[in-house]
């Protein structure tokens, strides 16, 4: 992530976020601290090319725009007045619908990103904003990620792209997207390290009370959250024991006693709380466990199928070839990310 090719040899890098009524106010107000601070890093003297970013909050009429928090932000630039954009960055806007989180994809945006997209320097979309740049058609052929709850339903609008629901946030090619809403400032220090090096990031990061790379994907939120989250305290606890003890015996006979249960009764109750049997939660959890220790570290396939709770690296392999059609060795050479 050292690369420097979107920063200009002199100047500012040129940062425009496309905004729309209703949008999440963290997504814009999350990466813009992250890029003032990084301007007071480089200010105190630290070494970078340019002078630092410079943000344009731009729109398809000038004046205030109001936020799904209720706060209003300024427009002072229309699309049309846009000249040079380095990075283009996408909030969204997620609502609460009948049947959950759904993204609003603003028809003004989607038609200045078919002109404006193709010659930005980089675009960088947050939470659902990847629905309305994937609206635009600058998706298409890139892998890309949004938030967990909204992400089916973006890789059935979207076929063309190949929709990846767990990382924090994705870069391909120019093309970067990000997890749900607090992740707008991790996709934010990304692009900072890789305009300025992890030196810089990692001081802005400090400064920020951030991790520079947050552990963990959005698994760790969606694998329980992606099931109802019951009225029974007693499998709530069990399903958060699951997660901190992957390794263990976590048969269906083994969890019933642990719950003093009929194994019968134990799967019943626990399918009626989360609409999954046993046996496929435990698979997605140290399947997802697994994923992120490819993605997050360089330890052997032997040692993460004991972490994980597979026993065999057969089983490791098996169970990778079925949910993911692909090979543990194959989904890190891929996914891996920097440590």
């Amino acid at each position: 992530m050292n690369s420097r090719s979107h920063f200009p040899l002199s100047g500012p890098h040129v940062v425009v976020f496309a905004m729309f009524p209703g949008i999440d106010a963290l997504d814009v107000t999350g990466p813009a601290e992250v890029f003032a601070m990084t301007n007071l890093v480089l200010g105190a003297g630290r070494p970078g090319p340019g002078r630092g970013y410079e943000v344009h909050l731009a729109g398809e009429r000038r004046g205030p725009v109001e936020t799904s928090a209720g706060v209003r932000l300024h427009v002072e630039e229309l699309f049309s007045e846009q000249g040079t954009i380095d990075t283009l960055v996408v909030p969204g806007r997620i609502r609460i619908g009948a049947d959950g989180p759904e993204p609003h994809v603003d028809p003004a945006v989607v038609a200045w990103l078919r002109e404006a997209g193709p010659d930005a320097g980089r675009v960088a979309s947050v939470c659902v904003g990847a629905q309305v740049t994937a609206a635009a058609g600058l998706l298409d052929g890139h892998r890309a990620t949004t938030h967990w709850a909204t992400a089916e339903r973006f890789a059935a609008d979207h076929p063309a792209v190949e929709v990846d629901p767990d990382p924090i946030f994705v870069r391909s090619g120019r093309m970067w997207t990000s997890a749900g809403i607090t992740s707008s400032m991790d996709l934010a220090l990304a692009l900072v390290a890789e305009d300025h090096g992890d030196e810089v990031a990692l001081e802005v990061a400090r400064i920020m009370v951030m991790y520079l790379q947050r552990p963990g994907g959005q698994s760790q939120f969606s694998v329980p959250l992606a099931h109802p989250a019951g009225s029974r305290d007693d499998l709530r606890e069990l399903r958060r024991w699951i997660g901190e003890h992957l390794d263990a015996d976590l048969s269906v006979p083994a969890l019933a006693a642990r719950m003093s249960m009929s194994e019968r009764h134990f799967a019943r109750v626990f399918r009626a709380e989360t609409g999954s049997t046993p046996g496929a939660y435990v698979e997605r959890m140290r399947l997802e466990a697994a994923r992120r220790l490819l993605e997050r570290t360089s330890r052997l396939a032997p040692d993460i199928a004991r972490a994980c709770g597979f026993g065999s690296v057969e089983s490791l392999h098996r169970v990778f070839r079925d949910r993911l059609d692909t090979s543990p060795g194959e989904y890190r050479s891929r996914f891996r990310t920097a440590a």
